[in-house]
């Protein structure tokens, strides 16, 4: 193939991008608000990637994230990562999030014990947070704390995370809705 490439495409939740090379996929972007940012940030991570048709391998890939992202299950266990200049430790966090199970979830805790770090907690959430693998990696599915699916996951936020999981059926549907959300950020009324 010749060096790094990358694509945009679309999902039910807008454009994402994934960028790959000759030893797998490099990143995954999840949309963002405009496709102009989901192809910032995919560039940020992947500076090298030249905008390409994918590939058969690829093509595949991205039919995956968009069944993932309508709710359909798809298992990503086959596709190949770039692992290329990350850190070990981090591998093996992902490796480890790799193997848990669409409909489940684990806690930072249970994943530092699987990686034979039972004390790195902080290490694992910076992991997560630096995940460039967004579904393929499916960090949404690992919780700061049981039930808690407030924390930061790479590449998407809370309100994708939920949503992931909610169509996983790793939790109810419930949530708080974009009004909820909103809500909150308005400013208090004096009181009388």
């Amino acid at each position: 193939m010749g060096g790094a490439a990358y694509t945009i495409f679309d999902t039910l939740m807008g454009r994402c991008g994934i960028a790959w090379g000759d030893d797998g996929v490099l990143a995954v972007q999840l949309a963002d608000s405009r496709e102009i940012e989901t192809r910032r940030r995919l560039q940020r991570q992947c500076p090298d990637a030249r905008e390409s048709r994918p590939s058969v391998q690829i093509a595949g890939v991205i039919d995956g994230i968009a069944a993932a992202l309508r709710g359909a299950p798809h298992e990503f266990s086959d596709v190949t990562l770039d692992l290329g200049g990350l850190p070990a430790f981090d591998c093996r966090v992902y490796e480890a999030i790799r193997a848990i199970p669409r409909g489940e979830t684990a806690t930072h805790a249970e994943l530092a014990k699987r990686v034979g770090s039972a004390g790195a907690l902080y290490a694992v959430g910076h992991a997560i947070r630096r995940n460039p693998f967004a579904l393929i990696v499916p960090c949404h599915r690992a919780l700061a704390t049981v039930g808690d699916t407030s924390g930061i996951c790479a590449n998407g936020g809370v309100i994708t995370r939920r949503r992931l999981l909610a169509m996983e059926g790793a939790i109810a549907a419930g949530g708080p809705s974009l009004f909820d959300v909103l809500l909150t950020a308005a400013p208090r009324l004096p009181e009388r």
